[in-house]
């Protein structure tokens, strides 16, 4: 079946994927209108869904609040629009007429549609695009805006695409919430009637929501289930509103921007907006989410086969105090764990001392590093580590050369304070000679200093987002600030092919397909306690891969939270994703670093599991017993599971964890106790974790499929 078909007879487009099918078309009044979303479907099976508009019920309804790929403001149409624009005459309708279509396959196993139209009475031409790949069940949509006229208009929505969901007996929604060190805490919650809005105001995607949804029947479990959902790619503000309709349907529509903004467009000026993807999967949540990480892995990661190193930071051990002879003995330290990659962090540059001064002056301190980075990096370097640096281009404090020079670079409104936060302002990447500024320096540190690994952090939200220098800047900051933030790091990553770069907002605060595409991991949060870890990370995890999951092992008690927890524990949270140790090595103990580095070591034999494999979750953190995840080799030779227990009440339950994703009539034996299982057993009854009954245990568990032909032992 081809990818993308259509029945010139009834009208409909049909997009199809491995599993699944979206259909539309365009409707009697012109109005681009969805179909289906959902199982496999053939042509003249999407036909018989494509009914005519039924009428209003009343002179108080008009059209249905839900059904168009994208909803504009203008007739009979009282929903929440995707689309509305004012021209210069002040009309703000728009209405549909059809301007042709273009389907493109000559990439092989892609297929892109794009359905042209036009307003029927004004110079703004909308066009839709759809993309769909053969080895994913995930539908890419943006939507390209261009003013045919010669008078500026001004978009006050546009957003990529709209959902629509079929009539459920009910519908539950999925996100997640948070904060800075508390991010992605998962909620599964009836929607309720009317609108929800999801978003943030702040400039960046944020600690406090993120941009994705999902919907079922409120019946979805882990592993069955039917579920749509829904991820936007970009890495500003944002705006994802769900709704449920008094007449049983539901849908949402996400894009770019927040409530308030408006996008002028002069004349002959197109708008692209982010891809918003989507994805229906009838296997749960687990299914959900491994179909996004499968996805991410293979359409918008930059190097996603690439084996990721075993990171010491040096943040929690030194502070700004980053002193060459200091910074030389913790490598050494981190060297002997096995850690294969040394970052710097925060205060090697300027007059960097404390939070308060130096951002902005990207050089090495002369008075710390008089001979500049090179020695350093040098020996980083034949310790047999890569080097890396924290960086923070985005900003500024006052107290800098920088902004001396240049006040005029920060966002600032005339008149008006300039919010500090962290003592730092934050510098208008929507200007073209600030973009070219920062990759300027950039790329000439990286070539410089032979560095391997940028931690790109950005540490506070936006606030007087004006652009004064520019007519009609503060409207055009927010679309323009993220555009020009992508195309630095494009460009670094076209310099520097080597180079990885970590994603970072305070931790968690900028983690979207949008940056993923120009990183090869992020920072999930600032909080490293282990038992917090779990919550945090099994929210990531239900749409982006562990391969994108940065993760410490760091000292106790926690700086944070003052928590303690066994080292084994720490660790085994940590290489649920990307291994790093954060802690001040020239404080631990002698058997500590031993237990660190047999534990570094087992790591390196996994992580090709926890980088590359599958994931599903046998149990969520809040259940009664153990946090379990496990992760599958594509080929299902292998498996690990990770299990970490907080402390329970006694006599709770001991359950077995039954596994998934396991070759049929198989064994597997156990790298540790060379304990043979059937797959049988181990999928449909379970396997008894050997954990210790002291709080805070956890375990690793790696099984290794056995050879057909080997006779088991008697």
């Amino acid at each position: 079946m081809a990818l993308i078909s259509f029945a010139p007879h009834t009208g409909v487009w049909l997009l199809s994927t491995a599993r699944t099918s979206y259909a539309l078309r365009t409707d009697e009044t012109g109005a681009p209108c969805h179909v289906a979303w959902g199982p496999r479907l053939t042509l003249a099976e999407a036909a018989e869904l494509a009914v005519p508009l039924a009428p209003p019920a009343s002179s108080f309804e008009g059209r249905p609040a839900v059904g168009e790929e994208l909803p504009v403001d203008g007739g009979a149409r009282y929903g929440v629009p995707s689309l509305q624009v004012r021209f210069a005459d002040g009309s703000r309708a728009f209405e549909w007429q059809p301007a042709g279509h273009r389907l493109d396959e000559s990439t092989p196993g892609t297929a892109e549609l794009a359905l042209d139209y036009r307003d029927r009475g004004y110079p703004l031409d909308v066009t839709l695009h759809y993309r769909v790949h053969e080895d994913s069940d995930v539908v890419e949509r943006w939507t390209v805006l261009r003013n045919a006229g010669d008078q500026e208009l001004t978009l006050p929505r546009a957003d990529s695409a709209a959902w629509t969901l079929p009539a459920l007996p009910g519908y539950r929604l999925s996100h997640v919430t948070g904060q800075w060190s508390a991010e992605n805490t998962l909620h599964r919650e009836p929607l309720p009637a009317g609108e929800t809005v999801l978003g943030s105001r702040r400039g960046v995607t944020s600690h406090h929501a993120n941009p994705w949804v999902m919907l079922d029947a409120g019946d979805a479990t882990e592993e069955q289930g039917r579920v749509w959902s829904a991820a936007l790619a970009w890495s500003g503000s944002w705006r994802i509103t769900a709704q449920r309709t008094p007449d049983g349907r539901a849908g949402f529509t996400g894009g770019a921007g927040h409530d308030g903004a408006s996008l002028p467009l002069a004349p002959g000026e197109e708008f692209t907006t982010p891809v918003m993807a989507g994805l229906f999967s009838d296997g749960g949540f687990g299914a959900a989410g491994r179909a996004w990480h499968a996805y991410t892995l293979a359409h918008v990661l930059p190097r996603p086969r690439e084996t990721a190193p075993v990171l010491y930071n040096s943040w929690e051990a030194t502070g700004f105090d980053v002193e060459p002879a200091a910074q030389a003995a913790l490598a050494a330290r981190a060297a002997a764990l096995g850690v294969e990659l040394y970052v710097v962090d925060d205060g090697w540059f300027g007059g960097r001392r404390h939070d308060r001064a130096g951002l902005g002056d990207w050089t090495p301190s002369p008075d710390r590093f008089p001979d500049g980075l090179g020695p350093l990096v040098r020996e980083v370097h034949r310790l047999g580590m890569k080097f890396g640096l924290w960086v923070e281009p985005e900003m500024v404090n006052a107290d800098s050369d920088l902004y001396r020079e240049h006040p005029d670079w920060v966002l600032h409104v005339p008149g008006r304070t300039r919010t500090e936060l962290r003592n730092q302002l934050v510098l208008n990447f929507a200007r073209r000679d600030v973009a070219d500024w920062a990759y300027g320096w950039l790329t000439r540190l990286v070539a410089d200093h032979g560095i391997d690994f940028l931690k790109w952090d950005m540490n506070r939200a936006f606030s007087e987002a004006g652009w004064p220098e520019r007519t009609g800047g503060a409207d055009r900051v927010a679309t323009g600030y993220v555009h020009h933030l992508y195309g630095v790091l494009d460009r670094l990553r076209a310099d520097h092919p080597d180079l990885r770069i970590e994603a970072c907002s305070g931790g968690g605060g900028r983690v979207d397909l949008g940056i993923l595409a120009r990183t090869d991991q992020a920072w999930t949060s600032d909080n490293t306690d282990a038992a917090d870890r779990t919550r945090i990370q099994h929210g990531h995890t239900q749409i982006y891969p562990a391969r994108t999951m940065a993760a410490w092992v760091t000292d106790v008690p926690n700086q944070l939270t003052g928590r303690t927890v066994p080292l084994r524990f720490r660790f085994h949270v940590a290489m649920a994703g990307l291994l790093g140790i954060g802690g001040d090595l020239s404080r631990w103990p002698e058997e500590e670093l031993a237990e660190a580095a047999e534990l570094v070591a087992e790591y390196k034999t996994v992580r090709h599991l926890v980088q590359h494999g599958v994931l599903h979750r046998p149990a969520g953190p809040g259940d009664d017993g153990p946090t379990v995840v496990q992760y599958v080799s594509p080929d299902a030779e292998e498996t690990l599971l990770l299990a970490w227990r907080p402390p329970l009440p006694h006599g709770a339950p001991r359950r077995p964890v039954r596994l998934a994703g396991l070759t049929p009539g198989a064994r597997y034996r156990d790298a540790r106790t060379g304990a043979v299982h059937h797959t049988t057993v181990l999928t449909g009854y379970g396997l008894t974790l050997d954990l210790p009954p002291a709080d805070w245990a956890s375990t690793a568990v790696h099984l290794v499929r056995v050879p057909d032909g080997e006779v088991p032992a008697s």
